[in-house]
């Protein structure tokens, strides 16, 4: 193609990107004079939201809007996660920015009345900042939990409508590729990628532009393949349907980018089959961009071929790994197969292939936009750049958060996360899933990298960020994530397969009350056989749980050993069930209440519990209003 073609195209794009500034102008700060818009309502539309009822917050509004006969200038725009989870159903009126979160159908007609139509918003149902004594927060951006974040993966995740291209191009989407595809070689995206230092978010960190380096050679001579690994297993995790959900364009440019820069025509994003409104979503933006020639045949008129397809993955947390995740693709069980040789020289149906996952090429667009330098100035010296977390489990601001790395973990459960509810301490937080560790108290003020959560006995993972109180039974937490990489193994190698089941089994035994301490040595032993034995990554950092746990609670493992207790008083067979005798009212209440007569006494005398009957069901406990039964 003439240049002068190539250069039409990308004024085209440009005059799209205008319009769609203008449909835009009130969410961001523009001028939107000259239509007849006034306000934009935006509703979170992410799994989280969607499950809380959102649809119904939107068809409700629609409805309203429209019986106020103002619907023509007010738009409902269903976006993707705006991060706050738990405060579902979110929704933010612009141009004000005023942010209403738990919203309920029984609050919609005050909130268009007053404030829709009014212009005086309706401060009850309005976010109080829980952390500070329920302080009203008008703009979500103005939260505790964004004020440290800095979004670069997430930067569209609660802007856009994730289902019009539009919106998209509006936010500098396509840009990418188009300067990609006019402006540099193929070497030089490479070395784009090289010098921001990216690496990738999927969990090894292994740089980016390495990856497609060892993928680049003999372009255009051998058939090659992009993968996106959208297969988001680990317990508690959500970055990437989030990112897949609220921006699935992002990640379809940056695959055509990372088909220019080592020859691939072709494309696949393996996506977990639970995921509905991600895989809804994805189909609608490979067929808009299919239909605007940003996908397919001769892009931009360059003579550059691409095109994505979806494959749905089963739910086997195995196929998160690179290899079974392509096995899985060509139809085949999902098993990983032994490395050398790498994707890179043979992967996807024997055939060089470069796989990353949703949150690296999220980051992808940005880089090149921004240049190299940018993305580098962010971060630490060998972890650059942003990292998107899922924060859950004994926290007050549940969400998705994304930080520079080297924030460090106190900074993300205090004053992101808005510290530990109910006046609990915290504990130890897990990072990495059911392939990480758990980090102690008196580590919490490491920074968040790669390196630094190695060095710490964890890892990055693909960033789920569990944190766990005073009342979690740190035993109880390494024999939950084995339990999840137990039966997840697919069984191909002995290792795995056999010596994750052994170390089970003593995790029970310990729990059980009947444990012995030459276990700890045993289980130490077999974890590091486990690690230094196993084929794939899943079986390799398995143990990865029993060994932090053992490093920083042994005394808890001890606990359960020698005295048979559980200090948390978690594990069942070890709890005991005590009745304080001068908190003890005689009302005869627990007695009542229990299920197997193990309680006894006189009316207005103290009671008893005979251990011997005693099921541990904790009826008594939640019956007694004078907190005279205890849980030792």
């Amino acid at each position: 193609m003439k240049m002068e073609q190539i250069i039409k195209t990308i004024e085209d794009l440009n005059g799209v990107k205008a319009s769609c500034l203008k449909e835009m102008a009130l969410r961001t700060g523009g001028d939107a004079t000259g239509g007849k818009l006034k306000r934009e309502i935006l509703v979170c539309g992410g799994t989280g939201c969607t499950s809380s009822g959102s649809p119904k917050i939107r068809e409700q509004l629609n409805e309203l809007l429209k019986a106020r006969g103002v619907d023509d200038e007010v738009e409902v725009v269903m976006t993707g996660c705006f991060g706050l989870c738990a405060l579902g159903p979110i929704m933010i009126v612009y141009p004000e920015g005023t942010f209403y979160s738990m919203v309920t159908p029984d609050h919609l007609e005050e909130i268009v009345d007053s404030h829709i139509i009014g212009g005086t918003p309706v401060e009850k149902y309005m976010y109080h900042e829980k952390a500070e004594n329920n302080k009203l927060v008008p703009r979500l951006q103005d939260t505790r939990f964004f004020k440290k974040q800095h979004r670069v993966a997430l930067r569209n995740c609660g802007v856009v409508n994730p289902e019009r291209i539009e919106d998209y191009i509006a936010r500098d989407g396509y840009q990418a590729i188009a300067k990609v595809l006019t402006e540099m070689t193929p070497d030089e995206v490479i070395q784009t990628m090289l010098d921001s230092g990216l690496r990738g978010r999927g969990g090894a960190g292994f740089p980016t532009g390495l990856k497609w380096k060892f993928a680049s050679g003999n372009r255009g001579n051998v058939k090659k393949y992009v993968c996106c690994n959208a297969d988001e297993g680990d317990p508690g995790a959500f970055m990437d349907r989030s990112v897949l959900e609220g921006d699935p364009h992002a990640v379809l440019e940056a695959m055509s980018i990372a088909g220019y820069a080592i020859g691939a025509d072709e494309g696949y994003i393996y996506v977990r089959a639970e995921y509905p409104i991600a895989i809804h979503r994805l189909q609608i933006a490979i067929d808009q961009a299919r239909s605007a020639g940003l996908l397919g045949k001769n892009i931009f008129g360059t003579g550059f071929d691409f095109d994505i397809s979806l494959r749905f993955g089963a739910g086997a947390f195995v196929c998160g790994e690179e290899t079974a995740l392509m096995t899985s693709i060509e139809g085949k069980r999902g098993e990983p197969r032994p490395r050398p040789p790498f994707p890179a020289v043979k992967g996807l149906f024997a055939q060089p292939t470069i796989l990353n996952n949703v949150e690296t090429y999220a980051n992808i667009p940005q880089i090149i936009l921004n240049g190299a330098q940018w993305f580098a100035t962010m971060g630490t010296e060998k972890s650059k750049g942003t990292k998107v977390f899922a924060l859950g489990g004994k926290i007050t601001n549940t969400g998705l958060v994304e930080v520079p790395m080297g924030t460090t973990l106190r900074e993300v459960v205090e004053d992101i996360g808005g510290g530990i509810p109910n006046g609990k301490k915290f504990k130890a937080a897990q990072t990495g899933g059911p392939s990480g560790g758990c980090i102690p108290a008196h580590l919490i003020d490491t920074p968040i990298d790669y390196d630094n959560l190695i060095a710490i006995g964890s890892m990055m993972g693909s960033g789920g960020l569990i944190v766990m109180d005073e009342d979690n039974c740190m035993v109880d937490i390494a024999k939950f994530f084995l339990e999840f990489t137990v039966d997840e193994s697919c069984g191909k190698c002995t290792a795995c397969r056999i010596g994750t089941k052994r170390l089970l089994e003593l995790l029970d035994k310990i729990i059980s009350g009947n444990g012995e301490l030459e276990d700890l040595d045993k289980m130490q032993e077999l974890a590091m056989y486990i690690k230094s034995n196993s084929l794939c990554g899943l079986g390799q950092t398995a143990p990865n749980p029993v060994l932090s746990t053992l490093r920083y609670f042994k005394d808890e493992y001890i606990a359960h050993i020698v005295e048979k207790r559980c200090p948390a008083g978690v594990c069942k067979k070890l709890v005991r069930y005590r009745i304080v005798e001068e908190n003890c009212k005689g009302c005869t209440a627990c007695a009542r209440t229990c299920p197997v007569g193990a309680i006894s006494g006189t009316v207005r005398n103290p009671h008893k519990i005979d251990p011997a009957k005693c099921i541990k069901c904790g009826a008594c406990i939640q019956k007694c209003k004078f907190g005279a039964i205890v849980k030792e």
